[in-house]
């Protein structure tokens, strides 16, 4: 107060100049964009109607949400249709989106935008590029692969490789949940299988081949 009033300057920290490696650049030019990416997402979300938006802004709107995401979902579709494919599967939106169908069931042009967020969150998960130990590709992935080795899922195993892979500690923190199931008879043991486990595999490898064919 007094340096204030003498007409004296605070001291402040020195701002410490960036390395040119920790610059980054915010601008995408047209070199940078996917021309094919839009058609990919729209073909994998069933619904090529991703092109007819007219940027409303419903979506937005709707979206329980979106107060929490980096980008509004009518941005999201902007992006998928003009290529940018880094900005999109690096973002935080579609890994908030709640899968409640309010901006498909509202959108006027009838878009299937809960799909595109599949296909995106899809995307990501093939290319790898969420953050590491996040938690919902990690338990859509080892689903996944019990699903293939077992012909069904297991929710001992399946939740146990789930928080190993993600946050040990919240393993102990459940104990006691996982402990009144397995009382009550609601949580197994025991590791269950199917028994046409080779047909399980065939029509995941089915499914997976016109995924990618589909894509293509």
């Amino acid at each position: 107060m007094w340096k204030r009033m003498i007409g004296g300057d605070f001291s402040r920290p020195v701002q410490r100049m960036p390395g040119p490696k920790e610059i980054r650049r915010q601008i995408a030019f047209e070199s940078d964009l996917d021309a094919t990416f839009g058609e990919r997402i729209a073909r994998k979300a069933y619904g090529e109607k991703l092109f007819s938006c007219i940027q409303c802004g419903t979506c937005s709107g709707t979206c329980p949400v979106s107060h929490y995401m980096d980008y509004t979902p009518r941005k999201i579709i902007a992006m998928v249709r003009e290529g940018f494919r880094e900005e999109v599967l690096h973002c935080v939106t579609i890994w908030l989106c709640a899968s409640c169908y309010a901006c498909t069931v509202d959108c006027p042009r009838e878009i299937k935008i809960t799909d595109v967020m599949y296909a995106l969150k899809q995307e990501a998960m093939a290319q790898g590029v969420y953050p590491r130990r996040f938690a919902i590709p990690v338990l859509a992935r080892e689903f996944f692969r019990g699903v293939e080795r077992n012909g069904r899922s297991n929710e001992l195993p399946l939740m146990l490789r789930f928080f190993l892979k993600t946050n040990p500690l919240q393993m102990l923190r459940n104990a006691p949940v996982a402990w009144r199931l397995w009382r009550t008879g609601r949580l197994s043991l025991r590791q269950e299988r199917t028994r046409h486990r080779s047909s399980v595999r065939a029509l995941l490898r089915a499914a997976k081949a016109a995924e990618e064919e589909g894509a293509s």
